[in-house]
C-alpha cells in the first residue's frame, strides 16, 4: 500500500521560494510511490491558533484538536499519514502566524500534562521541516532547533532543511525605495546556482521522508 505524506505550505506566496521548496520535496515522496495531499494554508477559510478549550484532554477527543474551523481537515489529515512536509518563510525573526496556528494546535492536542507519559502520540510520522529566509541559512538556528526538538518530540523524527539568503523579488529597481540592505546581483546569483542545488536536495529528503 502506498504511503501517504501530507504536505502543508505556511508561505502566501505562489511560486516562490517555500512554496518551490515544497513542491519538490513532494515530487521527491511521490518519486518513491507515495501519495502526497497538499494543504496552502493561506488559501483556507477562517482558522485560529489553540483557543485553550481543553477538549483535547478528554478521555474521548485524546491525541485530537477538536476546535472545527478551516484547520481540523489538516489535522486529522496529519494525524492519519505516515509523513509530513512543512514549510514556511521566516517573518521577522519567526515563522508566519499561519504556522504556529497550525503548529499550537498539531503539538497541544498530543500534549497530556502528565509526567509519566507527556504526549499520547501513538502515532509518530517523519516531519520534514522547511524554512526559507533572507537571512543568512545559519542566523535562525536556535530557532529551528527548538522546533525540532518539539516536533520530534510530539509528532516524529524531525529533519530541518533551511534556505536562507533567498531572492525576495524578480526585479529589485522596481520597489519605491531602494532596498539598499541587499545587493540585488548577489541575491539573483545565488537564485540561479545555489537555489536549484537545495532544489535537488529537499527532492531527496522528500524521497527519504518515506523510506
Amino acid at each position: 500500500m502506498s504511503k501517504r505524506i501530507i504536505a502543508v505550505n505556511a508561505g502566501p506566496r505562489k511560486g516562490w521560494n517555500t512554496d518551490t521548496l515544497i513542491t519538490e520535496a513532494s515530487k521527491g515522496a511521490e518519486s518513491t510511490g507515495a501519495i502526497v495531499e497538499r494543504f496552502d494554508l493561506f488559501k483556507l477559510e477562517k482558522y485560529t491558533g489553540c483557543v485553550s478549550c481543553f477538549g483535547c484532554k478528554k478521555e474521548k477527543f485524546k491525541g485530537q484538536c477538536i476546535c472545527r474551523d478551516a484547520l481540523k481537515p489538516v489535522l486529522d489529515a496529519i494525524r492519519e499519514s505516515d509523513g509530513l512536509i512543512i514549510g514556511s518563510p521566516n517573518y521577522l525573526s519567526e515563522m508566519t502566524a499561519s504556522f504556529r496556528a497550525l503548529y499550537e494546535r498539531l503539538i497541544f492536542q498530543n500534549l497530556t500534562y502528565n509526567k509519566e507519559n507527556p504526549c499520547c502520540n501513538a502515532h509518530p510520522i517523519p516531519v520534514l521541516l522547511i524554512m526559507t529566509s533572507n537571512a543568512p541559512d545559519t542566523m535562525y538556528q536556535q530557532l529551528l532547533n527548538n522546533y525540532q526538538q518539539v516536533l520530534s518530540r510530539f509528532v516524529g523524527p524531525t529533519e530541518v532543511f533551511v534556505s536562507g539568503n533567498t531572492l525576495q523579488l524578480k526585479d529589485y529597481s522596481k520597489t519605491d525605495w531602494p532596498w539598499s540592505m541587499f545587493d540585488p546581483e548577489d541575491k539573483m546569483k545565488r537564485h540561479e546556482t545555489v537555489f536549484p542545488e537545495e532544489c535537488r536536495a529537499v527532492f531527496e529528503k522528500g524521497a527519504q521522508l518515506v523510506k
